[in-house]
């Protein structure tokens, strides 16, 4: 992990780092500094020109500048107007546009991160860093930026009129500078560490909903709507503690600060009446000095307020960072593949989860040659799926070898690799777009019409998509949404016959199908399969009873292997799961 994201790290480490993405953006942030000056410089002249309105109206009664006075104090704030819209336009297109960027590379970040950090950080907190921690770090970037330099500006426009006006009042005044940056850091202090609490809630309360949502039927089914809503309001309540943690912080600075910018101006009224009376101040100067005063509290207030949205925004970055400090999967390998054999030897392999207390696999050796069918078949949790990821690499074996044509698996790039290996699930992903879309999908994208409609009739797809409108352009839905689970198979094995690689991995395909779906579902497999090797997970043993072996995995261990009829006769793990889902069909 990078420097900038430890916990220890400090707030400027980290905003220092956050500044370097707003580096392709100079030219807008430069041209809205151009603007900020501009704004400051008309705010200080409106409070230098107090002291002729006010001696030469009012006193002098000159009424050749009572006349110029007024159109030079609209004119200011022409100036100023301009001067503020581009500062909000530089500063608003730098801020969305430095947000899309956190958006774009964490998404990519994430797609290169190896599987286990899938299993550690649910999809639901990822969306909070992709969503509301990228916002927050744009506001943070250049928003909070903004905030501070036109305060900052205003401020110090401000306190130069002052010193101009009157160096003995304003020195007097400015000796509650080092009280206010003191408090100022404090508050610094206690926004950062809150809202860590409050990112960390707000994950929570998504992952929570998404979890209601997504299994409402279970919810409805079994009763538990009340649970839900209370874990849900559990957490809600959190939030809003911690939220009113930052809201009391805010409330309490903001009245502190103005207390001290009470104490401020009496002290004005008091130093600016003996300069009156010494005869070193007239009204128009002190009016002046009011003015200024009056400009500096609200900006030295709005200061101490975007604290709230800094640290937020730094805890947002430090949550960022993190993501994009993690390390890549490892992909080592030099030698390239074109197009394997398929031939795939695991010599001795063991793998474990982080965090497991024992092996996933334990010691598992076979081969799978080109052209053959590897059935796979185990209880519940005996590590099947566990072995075919090990193939693409989704996760890495910790003990053994794994070798494709004669090389080991690490020796291969990774995309080299992972091009030999076509992947039809239980769970079949599709995507938010058309039948073509989601067939000729990724490097597949550039497949002609006869290559989709071959692969489309091949996996028994067109006698549902014939049906549709728009044929091979018709919309699926989200995740497939439109389909039923029989069709949304036949467009994954459509998916795996456009890409024609010589290893075929198969996880319980049909397990979750009705009878004439898997009838159409296991026709399109034959398609498939032939002239490849082939790896099936099997559920249901019936479908595997034509496998060129059978790998009986338990507990993790290679406990049998041999084909269907000979592990039939030696009655052993094997036999006995056969029977007992014949007997579960009887």
């Amino acid at each position: 992990m990078s420097a900038a994201t430890g916990e220890n790290t400090s707030a400027w480490q980290v905003y220092k780092r956050l500044l370097g993405f707003a580096k392709p953006y100079r030219w807008l942030l430069g041209g809205a500094l151009v603007g900020m000056l501009l704004e400051a410089g008309a705010g200080a002249e409106f409070n230098l020109l107090m002291k002729p309105v006010i001696n030469e109206t009012f006193i002098s009664k000159n009424t050749h500048l009572s006349l110029l006075l007024p159109l030079a104090i609209v004119g200011l704030f022409v100036l100023r107007g301009i001067a503020g819209y581009i500062t909000d336009m530089g500063m608003g297109k730098a801020a969305r546009s430095i947000a899309r960027d956190f958006r774009v590379n964490l998404l990519g970040k994430y797609l290169q991160l190896p599987g286990a950090r899938f299993d550690a950080e649910p999809v639901p907190a990822m969306l909070v860093r992709l969503g509301s921690d990228a916002d927050q770090v744009a506001q943070a970037a250049i928003d909070a930026m903004q905030t501070m330099l036109q305060y900052s500006l205003q401020a110090l426009a401000a306190l130069a009129i002052m010193f101009w006006v009157s160096w003995r009042v304003t020195l007097a005044i400015v000796l509650l500078g080092p009280l206010l940056g003191w408090m100022m850091s404090k508050v610094a202090k206690r926004y950062r560490k809150v809202s860590h609490r409050i990112q960390e809630s707000g994950a929570e309360l998504l992952q929570a909903a998404d979890e209601a949502l997504s299994n409402q039927q279970e919810v409805k089914i079994y009763g538990a709507q009340d649970i839900e809503q209370a874990r849900y309001r559990k957490l809600a309540d959190r939030n809003v503690y911690l939220s009113m943690k930052v809201q009391s912080t805010k409330g309490i600075s903001s009245a502190t600060v103005q207390i001290m910018g009470a104490v401020g101006l009496a002290l004005l009224l008091f130093f600016a009446g003996r300069e009156s009376m010494a005869g070193r101040l007239d009204a128009g100067s002190f009016v002046s000095l009011m003015v200024s005063m009056l400009a500096i509290i609200p900006a030295l207030r709005n200061l101490t307020s975007v604290q709230n949205v800094l640290q937020r925004g730094v805890a947002s970055a430090q949550r960022i960072f993190a993501v994009l400090d993690a390390p890549d999967e490892t992909d080592a390998g030099t030698r390239s593949l074109r197009r394997a054999r398929g031939e795939l030897e695991f010599r001795h392999v063991s793998a474990r989860y982080p965090g497991a207390t024992r092996n996933a696999l334990e010691d598992v050796s076979f081969v799978a040659r080109p052209g053959t069918v590897t059935a796979i078949v185990g209880r519940s949790g005996s590590g099947k799926s566990t072995l075919v990821k090990l193939i693409p690499r989704f996760y890495d074996f910790s003990d053994g070898q794994i070798l494709l044509d004669d090389a080991p698996l690490r020796d291969y790039r990774l995309a080299d690799l992972r091009r030999q290996i076509a992947l039809v699930g239980q769970q079949v992903m599709l995507f938010n777009g058309s039948v073509s879309q989601n067939v000729a999908y990724g490097e597949l994208r550039n497949a002609s019409p006869e290559q989709l409609d071959s692969v489309v009739h091949g996996a028994n797809a067109m006698e549902f998509v014939r049906q549709m409108p728009e044929k091979l352009d018709a919309q699926i839905g989200n995740k497939g949404g439109k389909l039923s689970g029989g069709q949304r198979q036949r467009l994954a094995i459509a998916r795996a016959m456009l890409k024609d690689a010589p290893i075929l991995i198969l996880d319980e395909a049909t397990a979750a199908l009705d009878n004439e779906s898997e009838r159409l579902v296991q026709d399109a497999l034959q398609h498939l399969m032939p002239d490849r090797t082939t790896l099936v997970i099997a559920h249901r043993l019936s479908t595997i009873e034509h496998a060129d072996q059978v790998l009986v995995l338990d507990q993790g261990k290679l406990v049998e292997r041999g084909t269907h009829a000979e592990l039939l006769a030696r009655d052993g793990l094997y036999a006995h799961l056969y029977k007992m889902q014949f007997r579960e069909a009887e």
